[in-house]
């Protein structure tokens, strides 16, 4: 198979898998089932994935790529950190409030063994959040604020995000609106530079 038809099946089993995960969870959604919504066979499914832990690690390596792409372009396209940072922060939160990683929220604090919540874990920490710390290495290096990159990244993520993922997964809260998306990362960076700018 070509690659980019093998690219296209890809996302074509992929958006079955998440559809099927947020209609009847992890625990209740089958290879099977993803392979019937996808039409594909579920011989392709096993080989490229193996096993329905790996589907949903292909899934979150996805998700996460996806966002650290755009992360990436917002770096290299701003000559200033700073405004870098305005453009990340809406781009972050619909991302970590977005369907599809809520579903996988769900599933992984659905899964007693804590394997879907480790693979989480090291797709969103181990890509996207050292693309953020580097930002604020920037920041820092410019002298616009003062402290430890990694510190000041963690800080940020709790100040943009906040309970807001925990409620969305729970069902407590629903999709937010693009401008509240806007405002609520604009105010965490406000709060950001007001506690650890340099001035």
């Amino acid at each position: 198979m070509r690659e980019d038809n093998k690219a296209q099946r890809r996302e074509q089993i992929e958006a079955a898998a998440y559809e099927l995960l947020a209609e009847k969870g992890f625990q209740n959604m089958s290879m099977l089932a993803v392979s019937k919504a996808a039409k594909a066979s579920n011989e392709t499914l096993y080989r490229w994935y193996g096993d329905k832990i790996g589907l949903f690690k292909a899934l979150i390596a996805t998700n996460a790529e996806r966002v650290a792409k755009q992360l990436r372009e917002a770096l290299e396209g701003s000559n200033q950190a700073d405004q870098a940072l305005t453009q990340i922060g809406p781009v972050l939160l619909s991302m970590l409030l977005g369907d599809r990683a809520i579903a996988l929220n769900r599933a992984a604090a659905a899964d007693a063994s804590g394997v879907l919540g480790e693979a989480l874990a090291q797709e969103g920490r181990g890509k996207v959040f050292p693309l953020i710390a580097d930002l604020f290495g920037q920041l820092v290096k410019q002298g616009i604020l003062r402290g430890d990159p990694a510190e000041i990244a963690a800080l940020y993520v709790d100040l943009l995000v906040g309970d807001l993922q925990i409620r969305r997964a729970t069902g407590a809260l629903g999709p937010l609106r693009d401008r509240v998306i806007e405002d609520r990362a604009r105010l965490a960076q406000e709060r950001l530079f007001r506690l650890a700018s340099v001035s």
